[in-house]
């Protein structure tokens, strides 16, 4: 996906003033962003005519160190949350596999989410959706990762919504745990999960409110339409954040 001048008008005042003789144009540079990461190729592999890939890697790289592209898909994502009635959020994770490229990070750089389990090299991707194309926050972490705990802290970090039992919580049964469900509702959220057939006392599930969960997944897909958020290249948890947070702030535009 390309943005149009249009929509890239919509984010422009978000991203850092380029003063003095800056030869490439953000539009450019957002543009060339995209190319990479819905093509999944190397930066080196970038189209000659977006102008010198590494200065591209770098200004990105810079952006994503700073908190600019956070603060743009902060910003449409809070516009847009705020025109939807929400009745319903989706808790739940993915797998990302990762290339060899992306592991071996220098260990100045700290411990990065990228974890070995039986399926090799992965990371995890934990997401709160209020709908298909609505994220309201998002964390990584190693790939074997149990989910119950970071979905918690998501959770919690979401916060409650304005009237209690006003907004249901869709969890699949990785999240049925005590603790969990607890403080979903201790927050003012109803959950709505299925128990594990060996509970001595399980609740009934709301299956209609349950169906809606397929939305996370539907959000999951086009998300990994984006070859590098499918892959993680990056060794750096920064880096490859950042093409997620692009490719969600692609996808917000597209939405509009």
């Amino acid at each position: 996906m390309q943005l149009t001048r249009e929509q890239f008008e919509l984010i422009a005042p978000l991203l850092p003033r380029q003063r003095g003789n800056v030869r490439l144009d953000n539009f450019v540079v957002v543009n060339a962003i995209l190319y990479v990461a819905a093509n999944g190729c190397k930066w080196r592999a970038l189209p000659s005519h977006y102008g010198p890939w590494h200065s591209i890697y770098t200004r990105m790289s810079r952006w994503a160190k700073a908190g600019v592209l956070d603060a743009v898909f902060e910003r449409l994502q809070r516009q847009r949350l705020m025109q939807v009635r929400i009745e319903a959020v989706s808790l739940d994770s993915t797998i990302m596999k990762v290339h060899p490229d992306g592991t071996g990070a220098p260990e100045k750089n700290g411990p990065q989410a990228i974890g070995k389990s039986r399926g090799g090299w992965s990371t995890k991707l934990h997401l709160v959706a209020a709908s298909a194309g609505d994220v309201v926050t998002w964390s990584l972490t190693p790939g074997q990762t149990a989910d119950g705990p970071e979905g918690r802290r998501l959770i919690e970090a979401m916060g409650g919504p304005r009237e209690a039992g006003d907004v249901a919580l869709l969890m699949d049964s990785a999240y049925e745990s005590d603790a969990t469900r607890e403080l979903a509702q201790q927050l003012g959220f109803v959950p709505v999960v299925p128990p594990n057939p060996q509970r001595k006392r399980p609740w009934s599930l709301d299956k209609p409110r349950y169906r809606r969960r397929n939305e996370v997944e539907r959000l999951f897909r086009r998300l990994k339409a984006w070859r590098r958020v499918f892959t993680r290249y990056d060794k750096t948890d920064v880096m490859f954040a950042a093409f997620i947070t692009v490719s969600l702030i692609a996808e917000a535009l597209r939405l509009r």
